[in-house]
């Protein structure tokens, strides 16, 4: 018998092949989106950080500048919920191999008190941000026949909640765009795919169950328990996703070694959405 010994260097983690590309991660100053910038960073891509204000941009550059190369970012005050915001990091940041529509907003809100308003924000946030920036950087991607789109959508898109119902209208649109994008950029070396978190630990999402658990007078712990066996009972994992799990994936989805992924719907979402497709 010969005994054989693999060992795995956990130092030196996969090459996904980005050192050098340039990637814009929209609303990326905390949460879901400052995870994405560092791993991307992380792995040797410049990065356009982006958020609302240059004080927001500052201070996320800072603290991702004691985790990461500080030359690999740059930041980009924008607020793309306008098309003007989208046309100064434009004019900013005329070309990219990587797009990053992170950017998003929600809130818990009963139907009946969803005004018009709120539905056209929570559309121009969520939505047009990504359809305004992939309009200028696809077809530039296209040209160079490399490059990558990816949505940040939510498993909401698949399963709308009811207490957030304009909320899941938005994400379900961005998994319609980012299919049809693909369709645009078939038989070349572009791929747009989204990626499906589930419920993440994020900063917003902390704060929003310390609250609640707050209100009901049980801690924290009892709180996320209590959520996942009534509001999330399909989880699998029985837990939040963090936010260094989904930008694992989008690094992924980065990457050249993806490149058989395209038109994808990616879920990050802990098994919530009860589906084998």
């Amino acid at each position: 018998m010969v005994l054989v010994v693999v060992q795995f260097d956990l130092v030196n983690p996969m090459d996904l092949k980005i050192a050098g590309k340039t990637a814009i991660v929209t609303g990326s100053t905390a949460g879901i989106g400052f995870a994405i910038a560092k791993t991307l960073a992380e792995n040797g891509a410049h990065v356009i950080v982006n958020g609302r204000s240059q004080a927001s941009v500052d201070q996320a550059i800072a603290k991702l500048s004691e985790r990461v190369t500080p030359s690999l970012l740059h930041g980009c005050a924008a607020d793309l919920s306008t098309a003007e915001g989208v046309e100064k990091l434009i004019n900013a940041h005329a070309d990219a191999d990587i797009l990053v529509n992170n950017l998003g907003i929600f809130d818990v809100v009963p139907f009946a008190q969803i005004s018009d308003a709120e539905w056209l924000r929570f559309f121009e946030v969520n939505v047009m941000s990504g359809v305004r920036l992939s309009r200028h950087y696809l077809p530039l991607m296209l040209k160079k026949n490399w490059g990558r789109i990816i949505f940040i959508s939510s498993e909401s898109g698949i399963c709308p909640p009811g207490d957030m119902v304009h909320y899941g209208m938005t994400k379900t649109a961005q998994l319609s765009v980012s299919r049809g994008l693909a369709e645009v950029a078939a038989g070349t070396g572009v791929t747009v795919n989204s990626v499906l978190p589930g419920p993440t630990k994020t900063e917003g999402a902390a704060n929003f169950f310390a609250s609640m658990a707050k209100d009901q007078g049980i801690t924290i712990e009892e709180m996320e328990r209590k959520f996942f066996a009534e509001g999330r009972p399909t989880s699998l994992l029985k837990r939040f996703v963090s936010p260094e799990e989904v930008a694992s994936m989008v690094a992924f989805i980065s990457s050249p070694l993806s490149a058989g992924t395209t038109g994808a719907a990616l879920h990050v979402d802990g098994g919530v959405v009860r589906s084998i497709v």
